[in-house]
């Protein structure tokens, strides 16, 4: 005998009324903690069992960065175009379509200009959401006026880099950007206006190569992967067995290549303070 038996037969709940368990309530670590959501935004993003840097992207820097979240956003309606008709297993431009509805981004960067602490800050961040962060005609672009703003109003630039590297899709058109952003960065050098470069998880590819190591400072998040080449390429390569974490920030840190780690939740502090220092003003609180 059963313990329970039903009145009426069939489902009778309607759909309207089923209460179901909204979705991103939990957040899963790497490490296998679970993390609430609304906690984890409020600790910016960064589990606060075990330390760990959830990726983020261009809209939490800014909300961290700027005070308030008030910012002037800079060039935000260029888009990528399709010069050399690539295709594989989809369309060039029907994949920049799908990325832009899937992230509501126009591109792999966003640029803006606001107040940090009371003073005005030119950054440029990348979103890695949009197609791996690859670095492309847009993403220079938007890099090289976002340091021709800093020049033309005496300011100092920022870069926070996530990306994959170069853009597959526009083949040598996207190793120009090197180039590019490496010439603007050195106008900005000989003004004497500060370049910091903030290299979060993952920093690889042309980004590396090019401006994200370019910085005044080379900072960084607590486990960044870093690199040029994938750990498979660079063992194969050099025919050598490599050691645990060479492509992390921590063993970046330990070997000259960055100046210093900071938590995501002191970046706007350290930042400052070393805008502060470099332009020989007094120190903000």
């Amino acid at each position: 005998m059963s313990w329970f038996k039903r009145k009426t037969k069939g489902i009778t709940t309607t759909t309207e009324e089923k209460k179901d368990t909204p979705k991103g309530l939990w957040y899963k670590s790497p490490t296998g903690k679970i993390v609430d959501t609304e906690e984890l935004e409020k600790n910016f993003y960064v589990s606060p069992e075990d330390g760990y840097h959830v990726r983020i992207g261009s809209k939490e820097y800014f909300e961290i960065l700027f005070d308030d979240n008030k910012f002037k956003e800079l060039d935000a309606s260029l888009e990528s175009k399709d010069p050399l008709k690539f295709e594989d297993t989809k369309k060039y431009p029907e994949r920049l379509k799908a990325a832009q509805s899937k992230t509501k981004l126009k591109d792999a960067v966003r640029t803006a200009v606001g107040k940090s602490k009371g003073k005005n800050l030119v950054v440029a961040c990348m979103d890695f959401s949009f197609i791996g962060g690859s670095m492309g005609s847009v993403v220079g672009e938007k890099i090289a006026r976002a340091a021709d703003y800093a020049l033309k109003n005496k300011l100092p630039l920022m870069v926070i880099s996530k990306s994959g590297g170069a853009r597959m899709m526009e083949a040598a058109l996207s190793l120009m950007q090197l180039a590019k952003t490496s010439v603007k960065l050195a106008q900005l050098a000989d003004a004497g206006l500060p370049y910091i470069s903030l290299c979060t998880d993952p920093t690889t590819g042309g980004t590396t190569a090019s401006f994200a190591m370019l910085g005044d400072i080379n900072i960084s998040e607590p486990g960044a992967l870093i690199g040029f080449a994938g750990p498979r390429i660079v063992r194969d390569t050099t025919g050598k067995e490599l050691p645990e974490g060479f492509q992390t920030s921590e063993f970046l840190l330990e070997h000259g290549f960055l100046d210093f780690i900071t938590l995501r939740k002191d970046l706007k502090n350290k930042v400052n303070q070393y805008l502060d220092l470099i332009l020989n003003q007094p120190l903000r609180a």
